[in-house]
């Protein structure tokens, strides 16, 4: 069996505090206090201000193997940074808290950032095979505020984009009620991962206007023109970003017809293939698109995550199937030639808070390497695409 990079001396004991206060990261008053939340805590997680300090410790400990930047600024006017690891030609590029209530991806990247930028033979390898882009708080005022969506108004949409004046707030805009234990009609925001276009280049219209779900979003929120012009960067530098994985949580869920409680789940399916008759409205991206790419590096994660036998990291469902997303990172990403993978992480913060942080974070961690390793050394594309339809699809009831 290969030498792993990521090894693990024993599984991390779960943590039995749960999820959060809202945090005030330092110069950032503006941010709007939530009124309503829950009262988990989730001081085990990474917060902005921790992640400035890891981020630019891991950059100076590496000695120049680590580049971090500043991509751009939330609503707020919080950095969105990236950290670039590799000098390879085929790139990676990981994002997480896209959602500021789905953390445990971003403690993944910062492990796994720590392990790539070392001295030992097996990284100095995969930096010569593969350029990787981490964003790992891509959404730092929801994180901040342990919230889904962003904190823009739809005014500020507007101001920033005056053709859309007159125009219905898009359907992912959210400014009244309460959702996932925040309250959206005190502290109105957008879904940034519906504010997607498979043309990356696109200036929102008016008549594009509210959408639905099973439409392009606008990149009319400042994450998500962050997180494109990350992607259009190496794009122009590359030629095409081969991987993108995009990392999230979920509801609580099983395996179907078991009792198991699902882990994570993933896919690599968001738009239907361009190629189809269902997918006919994406027809001018059929040559980028490669479903059984996406598939092979969904595989090589499974593969991995099963590798350890009769344990919780083994239990690991397809998301659902058969979706129409493309307002979605992965939906437009896909479109425009990338192998795409998604991480939906057992428990938003509301529902769990850092309960089970620690196994949680590791089988992202697990699930990522097998993805950075297979690429690196070619095995992912030696995997029948076909496995993927094998993984077990998820129930919300448990079977006995």
């Amino acid at each position: 069996m290969k030498k792993k990079l990521f090894t693990t001396v024993g599984v991390l004991g779960l943590c039995t505090a749960l999820v959060m206060p809202t945090y005030a990261a330092e110069g950032t008053s503006q941010n709007q206090p939530a009124s309503h939340h829950h009262d988990y805590s989730i001081s085990g997680f990474i917060d902005y201000n921790e992640l400035q300090k890891s981020l630019h410790q891991i950059e100076a400990n590496s000695k120049g193997t680590v580049q971090v930047e500043v991509a751009g600024q939330s609503n707020q006017g919080l950095d969105i940074y990236t950290a670039r690891v590799g000098t390879g030609d085929k790139v990676l590029l990981i994002q997480s808290e896209i959602h500021g209530n789905e953390k445990t991806g971003t403690v993944a990247i910062l492990n796994l950032l720590k392990s790539l930028s070392n001295n030992s033979k097996q990284s100095k390898e995969i930096r010569d095979e593969l350029t990787i882009v981490f964003m790992p708080m891509m959404n730092p005022d929801a994180s901040e505020a342990d919230k889904r969506r962003n904190s823009m108004t739809w005014s500020e949409a507007v101001e920033d984009f005056p053709q859309l004046a007159g125009a219905a707030p898009s359907w992912n805009y959210l400014d009244r009620g309460i959702s996932q234990s925040y309250n959206y009609g005190e502290n109105p925001g957008f879904d940034v991962n519906r504010d997607f276009h498979p043309d990356l280049d696109y200036v929102p219209q008016a008549q594009d206007f509210p959408g639905a779900s099973n439409m392009p979003g606008w990149f009319i929120t400042p994450e998500a023109q962050t997180s494109r012009d990350v992607y259009k960067s190496l794009q122009e530098e590359f030629g095409n970003v081969d991987v993108f994985v995009d990392l999230h949580h979920q509801g609580l869920y099983y395996i179907d017809g078991t009792a198991d409680e699902v882990t994570l789940s993933l896919s690599a399916q968001f738009v239907p293939d361009p190629s189809t008759s269902a997918g006919a409205k994406y027809a001018q991206y059929a040559d980028n698109y490669d479903y059984d790419f996406s598939r092979q590096l969904n595989v090589a994660v499974y593969n991995e995550l099963q590798s350890y036998g009769n344990s919780r990291f083994g239990n690991v469902s397809l998301y659902s199937q058969g979706l129409d997303l493309p307002g979605t990172a992965l939906g437009s990403y896909a479109l425009n030639g990338s192998g795409t993978v998604l991480f939906e992480v057992r428990g938003q913060t509301q529902i769990m808070g850092q309960k089970e942080k620690g196994q949680l974070v590791k089988s992202v961690e697990r699930g990522l390497s097998a993805i950075v390793e297979s690429v690196a050394d070619g095995s992912v594309y030696t995997l029948n695409p076909a496995e993927y339809e094998t993984i077990p699809l998820t129930s919300s009831r448990p079977t006995n």
